[in-house]
């Protein structure tokens, strides 16, 4: 996809105009009134009878029947003006280029509402790239989609036909590409069927973004795991023939500096969840190749780091394993060791997650880490309590909470903050281990997040149950069905306040 700058207008020679604007600048709007003219009022007359007041998430829809070179017109509302900031303009953008692909169109403009400075223009970029998105590898023949978007041109009114972008506008579309690129990476991930997305086939995606962008990167086979000490990731991996694997992705800035902060990003990453001797109902398992989905997060957000180069150092741990049922898979009853030296009785052998993550959460914490950030699709509680649009968000420091958050809110990813209720933390006494990995039915997340914080030793942390919005059965703002690249956003935009 081309990405230029220039007329996004009534003249502009493309398939499809895409037109942002909002609620108290619809009356006055200068590109609608062009529109209107050469359309013959007509354009006035629809947003009258289709009563359209641009407001958030609104759209209209107008066909030109020959009277500008575009076949179709969309207005795109974005609410109060004053409300209006980048997850409005990225989801308005994502909204346009799903019109453009629903229309079999090549080439689209956006009209933008000011002159493309930066703080627009990036997250339009992005919500197209993420908008055109569609994972269709496996489509053949008739399946397969004959167009899609080749050109966009993102304009304001009375711009130029073609605008030669500034130093900061390049910057903000190459920073645009490396989001949304990192964010459909891990779409791509997430919607790749278990068959062929395997722990190995994973930790070799890996090491392809380590080696197209400089990173560092190890990757621990079984034997190593088990040499290392991990052997809850071991043990939730004995049941499948596709053997774990232990995943280390480094990112270092160029210049060396003592004060510089170090992230740890841990993803939880089964590339199946059958519920291994605890079997899942038939039901809804299909949808277990997701449960990688916070794997498939560091992965992608890795690949987005390498390219944005900030001034922090990053390590992305990943924990990969598929838990399948066989004669040598673990058992509930079973007693296992652990990385940190714990103990762990095992209740149920369908919440594996938490397992594989304290041992990847307890090889983080010797990097001595500012701070460690978890990502998983960990419990269906969570779920219950919140919904699919909302991830569940724990975090052992005020400070902390407060700055992901705000970075949260400034990505429009929706996340609550959840208590760590001591008072839980009783359900996990094991009579004959120091610890059993579930509770009681009741606060299921949270005491997901209590058997976390065992393993984490003083650092301060940040754990995201993300078994909503990682992977949805329908269309999201930002994309079709499936992976959704949920959290890669916010953790960037975390990031960024870290060097700020």
């Amino acid at each position: 996809m081309k990405i230029a700058l220039g007329s996004a207008g009534a003249h502009t020679e493309v398939d499809l105009l895409a037109v942002l604007v909002s609620e108290d600048e619809l009356a006055k709007n200068g590109t609608v009134d062009e529109l209107d003219a050469a359309l013959d009022g007509a354009l006035r007359r629809a947003i009258k009878d289709e009563e359209f007041t641009a407001k958030r998430e609104s759209s209209l829809t107008l066909q030109t029947l020959g009277r500008c070179p575009f076949r179709k017109v969309v207005l795109l509302g974005l609410g109060a003006s004053s409300k209006v900031g980048a997850p409005e303009i990225r989801a308005a953008a994502a909204r346009a280029a799903k019109a453009a692909n629903a229309e079999k169109a090549a080439s689209l403009a956006i009209t933008l509402r000011s002159k493309a400075d930066a703080d627009e223009l990036q997250p339009a970029a992005e919500g197209v790239a993420l908008g055109a998105y569609r994972f269709t590898k496996y489509f053949t023949g008739d399946r397969r989609p004959k167009k899609s978007i080749e050109r966009v041109q993102f304009g304001w009114y009375h711009a130029k036909d073609s605008v030669k972008p500034s130093a900061e506008q390049k910057r903000a579309l190459a920073q645009a590409e490396a989001v949304a690129q990192s964010v459909n990476l891990t779409r791509d991930l997430v919607n790749e069927p278990a068959n062929t997305l395997t722990p190995a086939r994973l930790a070799e995606v890996a090491v392809e973004v380590a080696k197209k962008h400089g990173l560092t990167v190890k990757v621990f086979d079984r034997e190593k795991i088990r040499a290392e000490g991990m052997q809850l990731l071991d043990a939730v991996g004995r049941g499948s023939r596709n053997e774990p694997r232990f995943i280390h992705l480094t990112y270092k800035p160029e210049k060396a500096r003592k004060s510089r902060k170090r992230v740890v990003l841990v993803g939880k990453g089964l590339t199946f969840d059958s519920g291994g001797l605890c079997i899942k109902p038939a039901p809804g398992m299909g949808e277990m190749k997701s449960d990688m989905a916070g794997a498939a997060l560091a992965v992608g957000a890795m690949n987005a780091v390498a390219q944005l180069k900030p001034d922090v150092e990053v390590h992305a741990l990943i924990a990969a394993a598929e838990n399948m049922p066989d004669g040598d898979a673990y058992r509930p009853g079973d007693v296992w060791g652990s990385l940190d030296g714990k103990t762990v009785e095992i209740i149920n052998t369908d919440a594996e997650g938490r397992l594989v993550l304290a041992d990847a959460l307890a090889y983080g914490r010797k990097l001595q880490p500012d701070v460690m950030i978890d990502h998983a699709t960990l419990t269906g509680a969570c779920l219950v309590a919140l919904g699919t649009q909302t991830a569940g968000f724990y975090a052992n420091d005020d400070e902390l909470a407060e700055t992901y958050l705000k970075a949260a809110k400034t990505a429009g990813e929706s996340m609550w903050r959840m208590p760590l209720l001591e008072e839980l933390r009783e359900g996990l006494k094991s009579d004959i281990a120091d610890l059993k990995h579930t509770g009681d039915r009741y606060g299921g997340s949270i005491i997901g997040a209590l058997f976390l914080r065992e393993f984490i030793g003083d650092a301060k942390w940040v754990h995201l149950d993300i078994a909503g919005p990682a992977f949805l059965d329908r269309v999201s703002a930002l994309g079709p069905k499936g992976g959704t690249g949920y959290g890669v956003l916010s953790f960037l935009a975390y990031l960024d306040a870290l060097t700020a």
